[in-house]
């Protein structure tokens, strides 16, 4: 230190802490001399170079403003000093002492500018303040004021309004309670939406934000609450009702979930109220509360459906199952209405395109969704009602119960069309199998009721009035014609011509169709017996007694009489006795007009009936029962044949009483309907069970009934009974063909038209096989042949008296025109039947004549003048007893005769001409008429040919 200081001594120089005292605080900091800034300005300027030697500066020139620098440079120094060094060291610190120096004048003078800037500035300030003073006292503090109290008004206002919201929201669940037992749906969403927007608002407050999530729970709430509502427009459709729902599920957004949940509850519907429809009756029936049923499968508590409450069950279960579908089918017709009106009034709702497009989705959906649900929802009524209609044997249902079963399925499968369109696959094979199970176990038992009918019928007249037609029947109610002429033609055109509407429009308003059955249980009156069971005491009675009042006289009846030509004034009027004849002829018309049928025959027909309502209400079913129509008939007609018909001593007439289609009919009905061996008769090989299982045994006459009475005609009356009720059988045919061939399947109607053809129509031959036994028994043919073999016929003179026996013969049909007289008086015999009688009676009566001239041993010319005198004589006297013209087989008689007189090739001709004679009679000419005129050979030759004759059977 010594050294420095002598060596500082040396120079002039002063020690450090010398100078630093003796440097004032601005000096210390002062300019640098010109040689300073001559060396400066020698220094490299450049400013990364100063910045290197800057950064050379040791940190500890920084650390502090008491930091003594010169201290620390000297106690740097070494103990040996190097000038040299010393002086490159000094060098170097005034190179850093140039760039600090530099750098702190750049520094400064920015300080000194900012300083000057900072004069300014409070020059400025001064000067703003001193304005915003003077502005203070001129712009009152009043207005202010004024202004300060109105944004704390406002403030305090918002926050009113806030509370206000507030209390409102906390209050909100009173309402919505409300509103919801008000069924307001659509108001409660909408409340519950803005109180949860508001809410979120408000959600800063602390009783907001429990109020937030409590309008969450309610919405759920609602939105379950809908859901129920929904489910009840399943049974009972409300327009109001649905379309608050509607609305509400449209305020949610779930306008399409509301569908698929709709269609869920549907079908749940039908479920619950089928199962419950059915367990009612059940559980009724049971007469018990166990509750086994009520766990039970539907499919077997069908099962134990009553036969009893079978009927009410099936009614009330369609009823139900009506209402389901009414309430889809308003469904339907409401969104078809929206959808139209959303069509008619386009941008109504639709706020943006994208909003546009999505409600046209939406209504897509929802339309897509109801159409497809029609048919789903079809699809499970047929199959509830399948499983309830399999689940009872209906084969032994009262014959009225079980068309009220197939009317009932009639009108569902009609309500199935009309409701979606459907055939009703299910249901009508449902129906079909049940109805042909009962459907054969019926006719088995109406055939069998039918052969009691016939064996204990006594074939007696069945009174019915003159004008019956079976149009009047009960059973043909359903053919749309009045069943009676006391129907008041106010109902008439409802039953001949209803109007056609269909059902869901018909019970839109209210109602069931379904409630139509009741009306068919009530029992209706037919009017089709005379009174007293006796149509003449009727009409007699209104021939004496309804004449005696002047109630039913015309008008112009009562009035006086007057010449219209003179104008003279009344000689008489009309007396009671014309009106009397008047309405005698009206009797004896309608007499005549009596149609003949039995009791049995309208047991038929009102059976035909009953068949063919069950051809009506299910077609599918049609020929069967057509096919079992037909066996009512054949058994009728083969009953009637076999009672009154059969004989063996057809062939043997020469009549042709039976034809080839008549028998082949015969035939017919006692190969495929006959039980013969239960019949003891041994026709034909033996069936097996099931083949008999489906015919009936032969049936037998009443031992009641007496044919071998000759004062009765061998039971005339009996038999005009029998066969003229068949053939009034076979005429009420003919009036259903076209009914029958309009419910007869196409495929099968040759089997319909080949039964009119064969069957139906010979009904009417029946006449002349059992007329003929009546004919062949009422006069003594065997006498006539008797009192002819003992005239004389080789006679040398033309005789101008007749023989007796023509007498005898015409005495014969006096008494025969007598007793049928009779019998007429008992039954009206007619006009066909009177002539069918007389037309046998007098065929058989020509051709015993021609037997008896065919027994002649010997003849003369003037014997066969004889002949012809007699037949003539008999003509005469017969044409007088008969109205039938022509004379029956009078050629027959007439031929024979003449033929006497022909010669031997005329005679061989004549042979082969007239097969119609039998070879007896043919012989008999050869020789009695020829043998004295030709010989032997000619004779034998035309004896040949008589014999080599092929002769047809009739």
């Amino acid at each position: 230190m010594q050294k420095i200081k002598s060596l500082m001594a040396r120079q002039g120089l002063k020690s450090p802490q010398e100078s630093v005292v003796d440097m004032s605080p601005v000096e210390s900091f002062r300019t640098p001399s010109k040689e300073e800034l001559r060396e400066l300005r020698e220094q490299p300027t450049d400013p990364q170079a100063e910045q290197e030697i800057i950064d050379s500066i040791e940190e500890v020139y920084f650390s502090s403003d008491s930091f003594d620098m010169v201290q620390y440079e000297l106690e740097k120094l070494p103990l040996d000093l190097n000038l040299l060094e010393l002086e490159e060291y000094r060098d170097k610190l005034k190179r850093q002492q140039a760039a600090v120096s530099t750098t702190f004048r750049e520094e400064l003078e920015r300080v000194t500018s900012l300083q000057t800037n900072l004069q300014l500035a409070a020059v400025i300030c001064t000067n703003a303040r001193r304005q915003l003073r003077s502005a203070k006292e001129g712009f009152t503090e009043a207005s202010l004021g004024l202004l300060a109290n109105q944004r704390r008004r406002q403030l305090l206002t918002g926050l009113l309004k806030s509370l206000r919201t507030i209390k409102t929201l906390q209050r909100t669940d009173v309402r919505l309670s409300e509103m919801l037992e008000e069924e307001d749906y659509p108001g409660a969403i909408q409340l519950c939406l803005e109180c949860q927007k508001a809410a979120s608002t408000f959600k800063h407050y602390n009783c907001i934000s429990e109020l937030n999530s409590k309008l969450q729970d309610t919405l759920e709430q609602i939105e379950e609450q809908l859901d129920v509502a929904l489910s009840k427009t399943c049974k009972h459709f409300d327009v109001s009702h649905y379309t608050k729902v509607q609305l509400a599920y449209k305020l949610l957004g779930k306008t399409q979930t509301a569908m698929d949940q709709l269609h869920m509850h549907f079908t749940q519907a039908i479920h619950n109220t089928v199962f419950q429809v059915v367990l009612g009756y059940v559980e009724l029936c049971a007469g018990n509360a166990d509750t086994k049923f009520q766990k039970m499968q539907y499919k077997d508590l069908c099962t134990h459906i009553t036969t009893d409450s079978y009927i009410p069950c099936l009614t009330d279960l369609c009823k139900a199952l009506w209402e389901v579908m009414l309430s889809y089918h308003l469904t339907m017709q409401w969104h078809d209405e929206h959808y139209k009106e959303d069509e008619a009034t386009p941008g109504a709702d639709d706020s943006s395109a994208e909003g546009s497009d999505e409600s046209t989705v939406g209504r897509s959906y929802v339309k897509k969704k109801l159409e497809h649900g029609l048919t789903r929802i079809w699809q499970d009524v047929q199959l509830k009602v399948k499983a309830y209609l399999l689940g009872t044997d209906v084969s032994n249902f009262k014959y009225d119960d079980f068309i009220v079963v197939l009317d009932v399925i009639s009108r569902l499968i009609q309500v199935g069309e009309e409701f979606c369109g459907s055939k009703s696959e299910v249901l009508q094979e449902s129906i079909k199998r049940q109805s042909v199970n009962y459907f054969k176990n019926y006719h088995r038992t109406r055939l069998e009721e039918l052969r009691m009918f016939l064996e204990n019928e006594t074939w007696e007249l069945c009174p019915v009035k003159y004008n019956f037609s079976i149009a009047q029947l009960h059973e043909f109610k359903f053919m749309g014609q009045c069943r009676s002429p006391s129907v008041s033609p106010s109902r008439q055109p409802e039953s001949t011509e209803p109007v056609e509407l269909f059902l869901f429009e018909q019970y839109l308003q209210g109602g069931n169709p379904f409630e139509m059955q009741i009306d068919n249980k009530e029992e209706e009156t037919e009017d089709v017996l005379a009174s007293n069971g006796y149509e003449s005491d009727e009409l007699e009675k209104s021939v004496y007694q309804d004449y005696d009042s002047d109630s039913d006289v015309p008008e112009e009846l009562k009035q006086d009489y007057v010449d219209e030509q003179t104008g003279d004034a009344p000689v008489k009027s009309v007396s009671r006795e014309t009106l009397r004849s008047q309405k005698r002829s009206d009797y004896n018309l309608n007499r005549a007009n009596a149609p003949i049928l039995t009791n049995t025959t309208l047991n038929v027909i009102r059976l035909v009936g009953k068949y063919m309502q069950m051809m009506n209400i299910l077609k599918p079913i049609a020929f069967d029962v057509i096919h079992c129509v037909s066996q009512l008939f054949d058994y009728y007609l083969y009953a009637v044949y076999t009672f009154f018909g059969r004989n063996d001593m057809y062939e043997s007439s020469g009549l042709g009483l039976i034809s080839s289609r008549l028998r082949t009919t015969l035939s017919r009905i006692q190969e495929s309907l006959i039980d013969v061996e239960a019949g003891g008769e041994n026709a034909g090989p033996h069936a097996s069970p099931e083949e008999r299982k489906e015919k009936v045994p032969s049936p037998h006459l009443s031992q009641l009934v007496v044919l071998t009475a000759s004062d009765t005609l061998y039971g005339l009356a009996e038999r005009v009974v029998a066969t003229e009720s068949l053939v009034f059988l076979a005429e009420q045919f003919e009036f259903l063909q076209p009914h029958l061939d309009t419910m007869m399947p196409s495929a099968k109607k040759p089997f319909l038209q080949q039964f009119y053809s064969q069957t139906v129509s010979t009904a009417s031959e029946l006449r002349k096989p059992i007329y003929w036994i009546v004919a062949a028994k009422a006069i003594d043919y065997e006498q006539m042949l008797l009192l002819m073999a003992g005239v004389k016929w080789d006679i040398k003179e033309i005789m101008s008296q007749h023989n007796v026996y023509v007498d005898v013969l015409l005495k014969e049909f006096e008494k025969f025109n007598q007793r049928l007289g009779d019998v007429s008086k008992i039954v009206r015999i007619p006009l066909p039947v009177s002539n069918v009688l007389w037309e046998h009676c007098i065929r058989l009566a020509n051709r015993t004549l021609v037997e008896g001239y065919a027994n002649v041993k010997k003849c003369s010319n003037e014997g066969r003048a004889l002949m012809q005198l007699d037949f003539q004589q008999f003509l005469m006297k017969l044409e007088k007893l008969t109205d039938l013209r022509p004379i029956p087989d009078k050629e027959f008689v007439e031929t024979y005769i003449k033929a006497y007189y022909l010669t031997e090739n005329d005679m061989e001709q004549f042979i082969k001409n007239h097969r119609e004679y039998s070879m007896k009679q043919l012989t008999n000419l050869v020789n009695v008429c020829l043998g004295s005129h030709i010989n032997k050979k000619a004779r034998q030759k035309l004896l040949t040919a008589i014999d080599d004759i092929d002769r047809p059977k009739r």
